[in-house]
């Protein structure tokens, strides 16, 4: 039951964003056929520009226009990008997996880094280490992710000059001869950007839950008994603190697309992210719906992911079930 209400409204959320978004980039100033046709805009009359209109099926009502690019999904076919001149499905392919390994690493090192702040600074409480970490979850909370990557990259790639500054891969190098190294090189400063954001809402929250179950009575007794330190964490704490970060970690999928957005374009990494803002940026309707529908799937299944943790981990959720 709980699985089937859950498909039921993400149907109606998919039905619900991209109605709402064909609309939006319907009524948007960009002119989809001049970003189609480029620099070339002056050579082009108003017979071809129909004919391009006619084409791509720009020329029809609004309402007609998505009827038709929906009974295309509903058959399986996403159309094709404007801007790629390639199926939809094979643009979304092929950048899905540089964003996956991105976002992957990205939501692993925030998870595992922002969580063991959190342990020390609830374990410190009121120390000038737990007042240091708190200043600094409350700093990345109020810092853009753009303004984060390019201070990533001036330090580390133009200062420093440890790391490439951009792309996915080596520019000018053929495909076969890209190595494993080389891509781990353009992976690590975008993954930087990404985990170093992230950890804020992570180590705040596991701090706070931590503190409430180190304030509790079965904690007082523990420590009567003479359990201190690392001990009476591993016994009694983690157990109650991991399983909303686990939760809050899966949930925060959003916050994680989102930010892969503005890092890819940043560092120049081709991975979804570019491909929204360009098909945003150009007009380029049937790539920027699939990128919609895609996202959206993307952060419906990782909040469901986090509710079946919750479900399945924590005994007062099931017996709240089997009442």
């Amino acid at each position: 039951m709980f699985l089937l209400l859950k498909s039921i409204r993400m149907a109606t959320l998919l039905v619900a964003i991209c109605f709402i978004s064909f609309l939006l980039i319907k009524n948007s100033p960009i002119d989809p056929i001049q970003a189609y046709i480029g620099a070339d805009m002056l050579n082009v009359g108003p017979e071809q520009r129909e004919k391009i209109a006619e084409y791509w099926g720009l020329n029809e009502p609004i309402m007609v226009q998505f009827f038709n690019w929906g009974s295309a999904l509903l058959a399986g076919d996403m159309g094709i990008s404007m801007i790629y001149r390639q199926p939809v499905s094979e643009v979304i392919g092929e950048r899905f997996f540089h964003s996956v390994v991105l976002m992957l690493t990205a939501w692993i090192l925030s998870g595992v880094i922002g969580f063991t702040m959190g342990v020390v600074a609830a374990m410190k409480r009121d120390t000038w280490i737990d007042r240091s970490i708190k200043w600094y979850c409350y700093m990345l909370a109020s810092t853009p992710t753009f303004w984060m990557g390019l201070l990533v990259l001036i330090v580390f790639a133009v200062w420093l000059g440890w790391f490439p500054i951009g792309l996915g891969v080596p520019a000018g190098v053929l495909a076969e001869d890209v190595t494993t190294v080389d891509q781990l090189k353009h992976l690590i400063l975008p993954a930087m950007t990404l985990s170093i954001v992230g950890v804020g809402n992570v180590a705040l929250h596991t701090r706070q839950k931590l503190i409430d179950v180190l304030d509790s009575e079965y904690m007082l007794f523990a420590r009567a008994r003479g359990e201190r330190g690392f001990i009476l964490f591993w016994r009694h704490g983690l157990r109650n603190i991991v399983i909303p970060a686990i939760t809050l970690q899966f949930a925060a999928f959003s916050e994680l697309f989102g930010g892969a957005v503005l890092t890819e374009q940043v560092f120049s990494y081709p991975g979804l992210g570019q491909a929204t803002v360009e098909a945003g940026l150009r007009g380029d309707v049937p790539l920027l719906l699939g990128l919609v529908l895609f996202s959206t799937m993307f952060v419906f299944v990782g909040n469901l992911i986090a509710d079946l943790i919750y479900r399945l981990l924590d005994p007062r959720m099931r017996e709240g079930r089997s009442r």
